[in-house]
């Protein structure tokens, strides 16, 4: 697999539309991050790092509306690619449809969001877009 977040995303989106309550993936530290990330500003309900094998899983639930059934994740896109990647510098940072969604970062400091990074002056690579 030559880009592990890119198959985690598509993971994530290929559960959304399926529309199940609860997603494996593979774990990582990076992805660990990202998930962390989710659940911290709402777009899913819970995690749970599983340690079964070399590697490990992540399992995650998935949010959605009771009423209209509708996920709280409306695009997952990713931005940096292995073949080319995305930097900026917290001067050029994106603004994910206008402040309401958030970009993920790979800072110096660690995964963060646009804002979080925005805030502490860091630029990084762009990871991906959730909104």
């Amino acid at each position: 697999m030559t880009d592990p977040i890119a198959d985690y995303l598509t993971r994530l989106r290929n559960a959304i539309k399926a529309g199940h309550r609860v997603v494996e993936v593979p774990a990582s530290n990076l992805k660990k991050e990202i998930t962390r990330i989710l659940f911290e500003k709402g777009y899913i309900l819970s995690y749970k790092f599983v340690e079964d094998g070399p590697q490990g899983t992540i399992k995650i639930a998935l949010k959605y509306d009771p009423v209209n059934k509708v996920n709280a994740i409306k695009c997952l896109k990713r931005v940096s690619t292995p073949g080319l990647r995305k930097y900026v510098g917290y001067r050029d940072m994106p603004r994910v449809l206008n402040g309401l969604g958030i970009a993920i970062l790979s800072t110096s400091k660690g995964v963060m969001t646009n804002k979080e990074a925005l805030g502490q002056q860091l630029g990084g690579e762009v990871l991906c877009y959730v909104y």
